[in-house]
């Protein structure tokens, strides 16, 4: 999984106001960048791309991120999210209602789907690798949202920032952005591993069922 690559900290705002216009601007872009992009993830070198890529996404939003990922019905995902943040939503709005529709290569998703099994997911950091089948969580459940504890072992031995994204990523593709988002409330790092923990799946399941009893 190729995850998010973080705007840098000084961007020129360089995007037009009208999330209309900047959504067309972007698929133009993209359509003239596609073969290219393409060509570098079937290479198996996506790093060839993803300069000229975060300049196209950063055109659409600066403040928005990516991934490049492996597709559900396609070959290749593009995910472009505002993780969550009201005041991106018109620019994905406007994006994915003008996104081409799926074929064999690309799918286009406005909020990072969950993953079919995050179990089976492996996430390197340089030297680290984590499976999130490793993660355990704590969820207690506070009428109709969840407060999580996050546990896995690896995690003391990341960076702050690192610590933090690999928190809330196994939540992301667990549940889905938009359902992690609309779900869950507070969420910790344990820095041991809690008693009464259930794994990724599990949570999956208990949220699922919290959306649907209302």
């Amino acid at each position: 999984m190729k995850w998010f690559r973080r705007k840098a900290e000084a961007v020129e705002q360089t995007h037009l106001p009208n999330a209309e216009e900047a959504a067309q601007r972007f698929w133009e872009r993209w359509f003239e960048l596609v073969p290219v992009v393409s060509a570098a993830l079937g290479d198996g070198e996506p790093h060839r791309v993803e300069d000229e890529l975060d300049a196209v996404v950063k055109s659409l939003h600066p403040d928005l991120v990516f991934s490049l990922e492996q597709g559900h019905m396609a070959m290749y995902a593009l995910v472009i999210t505002g993780q969550e943040d009201p005041r991106l939503r018109p620019y994905t709005d406007a994006w994915i209602q003008t996104a081409p529709p799926t074929d064999m290569v690309w799918e286009f998703h406005d909020s990072v789907p969950p993953v079919p099994d995050p179990t089976e997911v492996i996430i390197n950091l340089g030297q680290v690798k984590m499976r999130l089948g490793d993660y355990r969580v704590v969820a207690q459940v506070d009428g109709d949202v969840v407060d999580v504890a996050v546990y896995h072992p690896a995690l003391a031995n990341l960076t702050e920032q690192q610590r933090q994204t690999m928190t809330f990523l196994p939540l992301d593709v667990t549940l889905g952005e938009r359902l992690a988002g609309e779900r869950l409330r507070r969420v910790e790092t344990a820095q041991l591993e809690p008693e009464g923990t259930i794994s990724l799946l599990e949570l999956r399941s208990l949220v699922r069922t919290l959306a649907q009893d209302e």
